[in-house]
């Protein structure tokens, strides 16, 4: 007799054009610590945030028949601003079965927490060019002034470790959008609208000040991941975390090292 096929656990595929999703996974093995996961870095085709619509659904699209065909996930999250702008109407349609949750910039928990109703929003020029953007700005309209700056070469930069260029980005696109604190009239919440930019959180709250918010998307992503699920892995046994690469293998180790302790090969993924 064969086992009983729900019993089989099958992992969760995340992708990004990079590490900058590494963001998101460490929120989600946070809150689904027992569940396995399935990461893939498209390194080697990134940006996306600075590609056209047609780089970014193909890639989105062989990612996910990898993820489906050798590893049999059970959900997807496109842990990528961009490709989820882009291409996720066209997964679910294709793949209607399948949970496949999505990012955005968080602007609707920066709105319930500024208190100027003036929010800053960092994010790559695909994301911002978006028509699923503008709906969602639109969605918000009269709730709060949004500060828009497309950041070009900022996720670059973060993926190649390149911090003097980081920091010089940050400082510039930072300064680009005016004055930032908690008096009437200035910036006292700054959106992270690319899940790279999370990892550049230690130079941004320098040059913001302290009392402006940072807020991502890691951990709403993460919830919504864990509502969407059909099935959850049996408690007592840690998910374990496979990483795939169609670039550079040891940057995305050291990423994963630093940002969340994973200890754990990279394999090169050739799709």
């Amino acid at each position: 007799m064969g086992s009983d096929p729900r019993l089989v656990k099958h992992p969760i595929g995340v992708f990004d054009s990079g590490i900058g999703g590494l963001s998101v996974l460490r929120a989600l093995r946070a809150e689904l610590p027992f569940e396995d996961f399935v990461y893939v870095a498209d390194s080697g085709h990134a940006p996306y945030g600075e590609r056209d619509d047609a780089h970014v659904i193909e890639r989105s699209r062989a990612i996910t028949r990898h993820l489906l065909t050798q590893h049999h996930i059970k959900a997807l999250v496109i842990a990528c601003n961009t490709a989820t702008a882009v291409a996720i109407h066209l997964l679910r349609a294709e793949h209607p079965t399948l949970p496949i949750i999505g990012v955005e910039p968080a602007l609707k928990p920066a709105v319930a927490h500024s208190q100027t109703r003036r929010i800053g929003v960092m994010t790559t020029r695909g994301t911002l060019g978006s028509a699923k953007f503008r709906t969602l700005v639109e969605s918000l309209a009269g709730q709060a002034d949004f500060v828009c700056q497309p950041c070009d070469g900022l996720a670059d930069a973060i993926e190649h470790e390149d911090t003097t260029k980081i920091i010089a980005l940050c400082a510039y696109y930072t300064g680009a959008m005016g004055q930032f604190g908690i008096k009437n009239g200035q910036i006292d919440t700054l959106v992270l609208g690319c899940t790279h930019y999370p990892f550049a959180s230690e130079h941004l709250t320098k040059l913001v000040g302290p009392d402006v918010q940072l807020i991502d998307n890691g951990e709403p992503v993460a919830r919504q991941t864990r509502r969407r699920l059909q099935t959850l892995a049996p408690t007592g046994t840690p998910g374990q975390c496979v990483l795939l690469t169609t670039g550079e293998r040891e940057a995305v180790q050291r990423a994963a090292q630093r940002w969340l302790a994973l200890d754990c090969p990279v394999e090169l993924l050739l799709v």
